[in-house]
């Protein structure tokens, strides 16, 4: 059966509630969210009998609720980060920068509540390390999680269990989790492709310390929600009218955060978070291509996150009303939080501009405000002892109402352009390095226009920095990792490279002579290994040095395939990707295109980068990592050079 990527899939799309006074509800328990009806008439008759599942669920299972009794505060938004995005890890100077990306955080989102460190998809694979080593090699990591609680952010490592084709550590994985967790003194782990961590996992977590948040992925299982405090609402349709998260409505205190990661816009997601009283999971790099967040979205982020700031004991209420107090008119729609006696009303907008009321309720104290702008309502008193509560509300937008005497700081709507703030992946300028003399160890290729043909596997993370999946929701096998190909006309000059991959005894050498130092030189094995076997240990910072000592630079991925093509290179033993002048970044993610393959490869997922020998045409995407991390068994280099035309006959 084949899915249509850009229309939800079954399993993605809300549950209908059945009305009938007798009818069997526990067809809900594995609910994404309830589906509310199009007539506002049979709203009560689903809000009893949402009631009523609630009640029969809780029963049924003996739900006490005493694991969110050992979790303080409230997380609303999560920020999905790439441990060496660009705003977090000065590449260049090799630090950590998490003040820059709180103060970049704040300023475009209004701050994060967590940040989940994303760290070895989609680079491992590489070679043997592991999902913990890719943790574990990063001697700051402790430091860089408590700057990020000291701001006040809760910090979240991720658990691949789909990681068993590299390095096995002598613990079971539950084990080796715990221990990562108290070693970094994180908050909690997010379950990548899982819905859970039942069982061992969260008896480890328990004994590192009493709550420590485990996030599945997708759907809770209703069972899982008493040891689950959070989940990632990843691929949730809702319906016309609004519905209700099931696992926010069974416990008011579970935190769901919204995503759909290739979506360019956000605002149903925003819509649902806001009137169901929960978060959203924030991810502008996607494994390494930009789907950043436009103007309007982050507006309306800002605004919802300092009402979640100042109620947020009323958005983990009992008392809570969805589709509460509706006009009888237009698709403006409110859920109704009472704290303390006194509620608060989320509204969203989804029609057109609306002038009118947002709320039939009934008459309070003091004067009707919007949180949100600060703006006094406008109030009517209606024949039957309730007020009409309203004025102007544009489409889509959000507002918070409650009633009260007590100033309320003025703010600008939540505007902004809603189009895609596009980024282009730009290629660093390769160096100019012309030969006077050709070495007896490479080639010279004339120059010249070359139709390329390059293939490689479509993953997440694109190639030359493309989202390879706009506006889907789920692309499924064969489309997700499929080999895709590029055309690519490129012109060339005239150039030389080498036949072989430098060896460790030309690195030492080189080392010999200028006393190299590398930075990290804790992860630098160049010149180590045995003589004639390819260099490896290096990162693009000590492949480029090597070569300018040489007076050469390294070839760009493109004169590495004609040069393959044309029968030019010879490949050492053991076999290593080959590193190329064809470094990237769009100011978040760096990369660099590898050619050639490796004899390594990780077996037992798709989700490991590629290994094994490649043929020219195979480009794989490596993203950067910092911390002296990008050196691996698995890659080398060769050099080459620029020939001017004429030169060197």
């Amino acid at each position: 059966m084949s899915f249509n990527p850009y229309v939800p899939r079954p399993i993605d799309r809300p549950t209908e509630v059945p009305l009938g006074a007798h009818a069997d509800l526990t067809t809900l328990d594995e609910a994404k969210i309830f589906a509310a009806p199009d007539d506002p008439a049979d709203w009560p008759a689903w809000r009893e009998q949402l009631t009523r599942w609630r009640a029969d669920a809780r029963a049924r299972l003996g739900y006490t609720g005493d694991h969110y009794d050992e979790i303080a505060g409230d997380c609303f938004s999560v920020c999905l980060a790439w441990l060496w995005d660009e705003t977090l890890y000065d590449h260049d100077r090799g630090e950590f920068t998490v003040e820059a990306f709180l103060d970049a955080a704040r300023r475009d989102f209004g701050g994060f509540d967590g940040v989940v460190l994303w760290h070895a998809y989609p680079v491992i694979g590489l070679d043997e390390r592991n999902q913990f080593d890719w943790y574990r090699d990063v001697p700051e990591l402790p430091a860089v999680v408590r700057a990020f609680q000291d701001a006040g952010v809760r910090v979240f490592v991720d658990y691949n269990p789909w990681d068993t084709g590299t390095r096995r550590e002598p613990g079971a994985d539950a084990e080796e989790v715990a221990a990562l967790a108290a070693r970094l003194g994180v908050d909690g782990v997010f379950l990548d492709t899982l819905k859970e961590g039942a069982g061992e996992l969260r008896k480890a977590l328990d004994a590192v310390r009493p709550g420590l948040v485990l996030e599945g992925e997708s759907r809770v299982p209703l069972a899982r929600i008493a040891d689950h405090a959070m989940s990632w609402a990843q691929w949730f349709a809702d319906s016309d009218t609004p519905g209700v998260l099931r696992a926010k409505w069974f416990e008011r205190r579970h935190v769901l955060h919204h995503t759909r990661r290739w979506h360019r816009d956000h605002l149903d997601e925003l819509h649902s978070a806001w009137l169901n009283g929960c978060g959203v999971l924030v991810w502008e790099s996607v494994f390494g291509v930009w789907v950043g967040w436009n103007e309007r979205d982050r507006a309306v982020l800002r605004a919802m996150r300092r009402v979640q700031a100042s109620h947020a004991a009323w958005l983990r209420a009992e008392d809570w009303v969805p589709l509460a107090d509706h006009p009888g008119a237009g698709q403006v729609y409110a859920s109704r939080w009472t704290h303390h006696d006194q509620p608060l009303w989320t509204v969203v907008n989804r029609g057109a501009d609306h002038d009118g009321p947002w709320l039939l309720t009934e008459a309070r104290p003091g004067r009707f405000v919007d949180l949100v702008t600060g703006a006094e309502l406008t109030v009517t008193e209606l024949e039957d002892g309730r007020v009409a509560v309203g004025g102007p509300l544009p489409a889509g937008a959000i507002a918070a109402v409650v009633a009260t005497d007590t100033p309320v700081p003025r703010h600008e709507p939540p505007a902004g352009d809603p189009s895609f703030p596009a980024r282009a992946a730009v290629r660093a300028r390769t160096p100019w390095s012309p030969l006077a003399a050709l070495p007896d160890d490479m080639v010279t290729v004339d120059g010249g226009r070359h139709e390329l043909t390059v293939r490689h596997r479509v993953r997440e993370t694109g190639l030359y920095g493309e989202a390879p999946y706009v506006d889907e929701w789920k692309p499924l096998p064969p489309r997700l990792h499929h080999t895709g190909t590029l055309r690519r006309p490129v012109r060339l000059g005239r150039f030389a490279i080498d036949t072989h991959e430098v060896t460790h005894r030309e690195y030492a050498r080189f080392l010999a002579a200028t006393g190299y130092r590398p930075a990290r030189p804790e992860r630098f094995t160049a010149g180590q290994g045995p003589a004639d076997a390819p260099v490896t240990g290096v990162d693009l910072a000590d492949a480029r040095a090597y070569a300018d000592w040489a007076g050469l630079r390294l070839p760009t991925e493109d004169e590495w395939q004609v040069a393959a093509e044309a029968g030019l290179l010879v490949r050492r033993e053991p076999l290593v990707w080959n590193l190329t002048e064809s470094e990237h970044s769009d100011g978040r993610t760096r990369f660099v295109i590898l050619k050639g393959g490796c004899a390594y490869r990780a077996e037992g997922s798709d989700w490991y980068l590629d290994g094994g020998p490649q043929p020219p045409d195979v480009s794989v995407k490596l993203l950067l990592t910092g911390a002296g991390l990008a050196r691996s068994t698995s890659i080398g280099f060769r050099c080459a050079a620029d020939l001017p035309e004429g030169a060197l006959g």
